[in-house]
């Protein structure tokens, strides 16, 4: 960069970005990703699991099993 524009951005307020700005915010995106990945994989986990409790249990906890079969048939995305 030369003298000209260091002095156009210092007059305009303007900052320049790190270099690794991009990188740190890749990095970001991914890690996010997985977070929503494991969460909608959990979601997953958690209907299967629902579908294997007996009536016994589902009475427990105060859902049908009607309800606990709708619940666990949704697909993982919802």
């Amino acid at each position: 960069m030369g003298t000209i524009d260091t002095i156009n951005l210092a007059r305009t307020g303007f900052r320049r970005v790190p270099a690794d700005t991009f990188a740190r915010r890749m990095g970001r995106l991914v890690r996010s990703l997985f977070i929503w990945i494991d969460r909608l994989l959990e979601h997953r986990r958690s209907r299967l699991a629902l579908l294997e409790l007996t009536d016994d249990q589902l009475k427990d906890i105060g859902i049908s099993r009607a309800d606990a079969y709708r619940e666990g048939t949704r697909p993982f995305w919802e």
